[in-house]
């Protein structure tokens, strides 16, 4: 049994009077996938924005409960550590436009003042860049800008950037809806491969893609938390009418 890598305890959050997320109870287990699944405006986003904080970022953002990574309340964490522990990628891939692939993989490093000698960089940055499958692609364009890659590269360039940092967890928000079927497979391979190291938390509203990468789904349905199980018995056996209508395709 995986020990439990991140908990959320009675977790509600608000932008202003409008509460978005309804007393969240989840236990996240380490080196899983959990796909994070339910209609648009369900919550799924802000949970996972919540997970590292970047929900307060929004004007009017509040929330109650608590979040534990490893234990600790991660409102009550060093901001910076968090975000080293818990790495973020968004739903467009968005390589920093002014820095080369080089500079973007150990971006994190340099906007947190952690200073490196150019072994350790060049260390980091094929580590990272091998991890994710691109090195042999952009080994001899590393001072390119990494805007000049494919949709899928610069999404694999923003996961690099992230594990960069040698975090425990990822979010990934929709990491594959801007990129076409062959850079989405690669995607999901990559994901199928990270989970050995780290745990992985995925919006996603491609319930195939669900299906295909996860361990574990919750469904969310008006910021609650519906039903949260093992991916083939949520598709296959779920318990809630509601998630069975989302999956069969009768409500989006």
């Amino acid at each position: 049994m995986a020990r439990t890598i991140l908990k959320a305890e009675n977790f509600n959050a608000s932008f202003g009077k409008n509460q978005v997320l309804k007393n969240i109870n989840i236990e996240i287990p380490q080196n899983n996938v959990v796909a994070v699944m339910g209609p648009s405006g369900c919550g799924k986003t802000t949970f996972v924005r919540c997970v590292n904080r970047m929900h307060e970022l929004t004007p009017d953002a509040t929330a109650s409960g608590k979040i534990l990574f490893d234990g600790d309340d991660v409102y009550k964490m060093n901001l910076i550590v968090l975000r080293r522990k818990i790495g973020m990628v968004f739903q467009r891939p968005n390589p920093f436009p002014t820095m080369s692939i080089y500079q973007n993989v150990v971006a994190g490093y340099s906007l947190n003042g952690i200073k490196l000698d150019k072994i350790k960089r060049d260390e980091i940055v094929e580590n990272a860049l091998t991890k994710v499958s691109l090195w042999d692609e952009v080994k001899d364009s590393l001072h390119k800008k990494g805007t000049f890659l494919s949709g899928g590269q610069q999404q694999r360039l923003c996961i690099a950037r992230a594990i960069s940092m040698n975090p425990e967890i990822l979010l990934l928000d929709e990491p594959t809806s801007a990129l076409d079927p062959i850079s989405t497979a690669k995607v999901e391979d990559l994901i199928y491969e990270l989970k050995k190291n780290y745990t992985i938390m995925i919006v996603t509203h491609n319930m195939q893609q669900a299906a295909r990468i996860s361990d574990k789904t919750a469904f969310f349905y008006l910021g609650e938390l519906l039903e949260y199980n093992e991916t083939k018995e949520i598709f296959t056996n779920p318990k809630h009418e509601k998630t069975q209508n989302y999956i069969t395709g009768r409500f989006g």
